[in-house]
């Protein structure tokens, strides 16, 4: 009696490990990915909303994610975000998406 138990396990398990080409009319970047690199050019600005609105419209992201000196952060990735991180002068220092 276990052994067909066992042998559909088996098939279940296998069938999880089969691959599926993606079809190929997928756009390359959904709309509200992230893209970081226009958005370098702000590097050293101060961080205000106005840069905020900036950010959010250079790089298309979502969502604006502000970091503050010394700040922990969670490592989620999000497509649709991008991370700002500042100094103690309120200076922006990195600008990456996440």
């Amino acid at each position: 009696m276990k052994l067909p138990v066992i042998a559909i396990a088996a098939v279940a398990g296998l069938s999880a490990c089969t691959q599926v080409t993606p079809p190929e009319d997928l756009p390359a970047m959904p709309q509200g990915t992230c893209n970081a690199d226009p958005a370098q050019s702000m590097l050293g600005t101060k961080a205000a909303a106005e840069a905020g609105a900036q950010l959010l419209k250079l790089t298309g992201a979502r969502t604006l994610r502000w970091v503050p000196p010394r700040s922990a952060v969670t490592m989620d990735y999000r497509a649709d975000r991008v991370t700002v991180s500042y100094d103690d002068d309120y200076m922006i220092v990195r600008i990456s998406c996440g």
